[in-house]
């Protein structure tokens, strides 16, 4: 493979790239409503234009787990705008779409359905914020797909293996292994990396002919030991990554020297927070493919929202101002309203001659006033730009740094404290639970639970609304622990408390806490179904929310003719490769868990009673004499859970 100019004729792939649309980002502000439709739209116009062969999405078409009904309702009609047509699609799927498309009824693609006529095919994979929830582990994209505008594919439902099988196609003699692998959480798939339980297959003849494009969305950047996924990873028979969930814009292809493939990354196509690497120029890529050699061309969006952030250090202008300075904070305002000032003329400068992007842009300046500094008030500060800029109450951002003091005895240096940061931004909850605990003391630390299942529990709560999630995990758990406690035998308070941690840390990082966590938001979403709460939101809520993460003979190319309404889907046999058994992935089999009728959440009954030492005997907490009693809050199970 290489990376050199191809031409288009009819051997040629054309391809649009583009990855973290974010579709219904602050779709309630004023100002910033409508900037991801418009890029949305600005998107599928650009690959209208250019003619693509089909148009690839890297993750996170929607911001929300569960998109608004506008937000829905806009984006399907923009898809049938630009995607539905007479033109036709010049390439043929030769794999097995029974296994490439396995989460739908319809398992083909959406251009060889006899009931639509699709001109654009749009792939999709998942992202992080638009993820398969619930017991029927459905997204967003599903509607998509079910509607027959999105072919979702890279869904894996296994959490012990994945197998990544490709979707292949043949455009004249130019042969693509489509490869895709949609948002899982980042330390699961790092170690089942780890542990060889990710595979590629390819197909059985001809391997060195095909072009092998992978797409996958999780963190690239090392944020923790285990919490990305290195490059090294992936295999070396690829010959192009597309990275989605990073949002800095990196699109140009960069070579991996170990792994000899190249690695895309676009970024996203709005800001959706107010970081340097949102500051990039925001671009799409239009990927062409002939034979085994690529070439990716820029496209830079146009409707993007300007965005530019700068940092001033206040000691390092001793010349202007001082910590003694009579009136110093009048002075620093000042000072911060020229550098606000003079960042909106450079915008309005670049501005010019491009009548698509919006007027107001974004911005932001980062105040470092360590050093014996005050802030100002930066309420005040923003009424000053309120008509001029899109963001007017956050262009101010005072950062400090921790000081460090004079140790003299280098063994008491606390390097937690003294490299503490000020201000975290970017960082998940799941995280922050995660350092609660590490850092927290003995008798605050979980016995029942595991950090990583409180964490997923709380980022469900927060991030999907899941409003039972933690509750459910709860009950779960503690009912679980009952029935292993009770095939144990143990009885004394002490051999209690030892058996507990030894369960739950038996189960921390394996499989079965993944299937635990799993089963208990399975749980949760089957009481909000139960309720009547749908999957998708009903009403329209203001979300505010930053994310503060970033040579041979042409052959003439298969066409389809058909007239409105009067056509064939045409077969959807594999073609070249039907016998191949390297590629004959059985379909996965997907068992819904069994749904539960709603709780009692006032009274916990306990099996065996109260783990009594003696059947005859009273309990040791509540002393009660029955067999079987109901404890709201005196068993001894209950100290486990702080929250009881």
């Amino acid at each position: 493979m290489s990376s050199e100019n191809t031409s288009d004729d009819e051997d040629t792939f054309k391809i649009l790239i583009a990855t973290d649309i974010h579709l219904g980002y602050l779709e309630k502000d004023a100002i910033r409503g409508n900037d991801t439709y418009n890029t949305l739209n600005e998107i599928l116009q650009c690959a209208k234009q250019n003619e693509v062969d089909f148009i690839l999405l890297g993750g996170d078409l929607f911001h929300d787990n569960k998109p608004s009904r506008q937000c829905l309702h806009k984006c399907i009609t923009m898809l049938r705008k630009y995607c539905m047509g007479d033109s036709p699609v010049r390439f043929e799927i030769l794999s097995d779409q029974k296994v490439n498309f396995n989460t739908t009824q319809f398992p083909w693609v959406n251009y060889q359905d006899e009931n639509l006529n699709i001109s654009i095919p749009v792939f999709s994979i998942h992202g992080n914020h638009d993820d398969p929830t619930g017991a029927e582990g459905l997204c967003a994209l599903d509607l998509l797909s079910a509607s027959g505008f999105v072919n979702h594919f890279g869904h894996s439902h296994s959490v012990e293996k994945i197998e990544i099988s490709p979707i292949l196609m043949q455009k004249g003699i130019t042969k693509l292994a489509l490869y895709g692998l949609g948002s899982i959480p980042d330390e699961r798939l790092y170690r089942m990396f780890v542990n060889k339980q990710v595979s590629m297959l390819r197909p059985k003849e001809d391997q060195d002919g095909w072009f092998n494009l992978f797409t996958i969305h999780q963190n690239r950047s090392k944020h923790g030991p285990t919490n990305y996924i290195p490059e090294q990873f992936l295999d070396d028979f690829l010959d192009l990554v597309v990275w989605g969930h990073e949002h800095e814009c990196l699109i140009k292809p960069t070579l991996n020297e170990q792994q000899l493939f190249y690695v895309s990354q676009p970024g996203s196509s709005v800001a959706t927070s107010l970081s340097p690497g949102e500051a990039t120029k925001k671009k799409i890529g239009l990927l062409r493919v002939k034979g085994r050699k690529m070439k990716l061309q820029e496209i830079p969006l146009k409707t993007v929202r300007q965005f530019f952030i700068e940092d001033v250090v206040l000691a390092d202008h001793q010349d202007c101002f001082t910590p003694d300075t009579p009136h110093v904070t009048k002075k620093i305002e000042d000072f911060c309203f020229a550098k606000v000032t003079e960042m909106l003329h450079e915008a309005e400068r670049e501005r010019l001659g491009c009548p698509l992007t919006p007027e107001k842009p974004l911005i932001r300046l980062r105040v470092d006033y360590s050093g014996g500094f005050e802030a100002f008030n930066t309420s005040r500060f923003s009424q000053k730009f309120v008509d001029r800029v899109a963001n007017p109450k956050d262009i101010i951002h005072f950062v400090r740094r921790r000081e460090q003091k004079e140790i003299k005895d280098e063994n008491s240096i606390d390097y937690g404290k003294l490299f503490k940061p000020t201000a975290v931004e970017g960082l998940r909850v799941e995280d922050l639970v995660k350092q609660y605990f590490e850092a927290a003391e003995q008798k605050v630390q979980l016995s029942l639970l595991t950090e990583q299942g409180m964490g997923k529990a709380i980022q469900e709560f927060v991030d999907k609304d899941e409003k039972e999630a933690i509750e459910e995990l709860i009950t779960y758990q503690l009912r679980k622990t009952q029935l292993h406690l009770q095939s144990r035998g143990v009885t004394t308070e002490q051999d209690i408390d030892a058996e507990v941690r030894l369960f739950r840390d038996s189960k921390k990082n394996t499989a079965e806490e993944e299937k635990d966590i799993q089963e208990a938001m399975n749980r949760a979403k089957a009481h909000r179904l139960e309720r009547g709460d749908g999957d998708f939101a009903d009403q329209d809520v203001l979300d505010v929310t930053m994310d503060s993460d970033e040579g041979s003979v042409p052959v003439a190319a298969p066409t389809r003719g058909r007239g409105r309404g009067s056509r064939g889907r045409g077969g959807r046999g594999r073609g070249r490769g039907e016998s191949d058994k390297e590629m004959q992935v059985p379909l996965a089999l997907y068992k819904s868990p069994t749904l539960y009728p709603a709780k009692q959440p006032q009274t916990i009954t306990l099996l065996p009673p109260c783990l009594t030492v003696d059947p005859n005997s009273s309990c040791q907490t509540c002393s009660s004499k029955s067999s079987l009693h109901s404890v709201p809050e005196t068993c001894l199970l209950r100290p486990l859970l702080s929250y009881a």
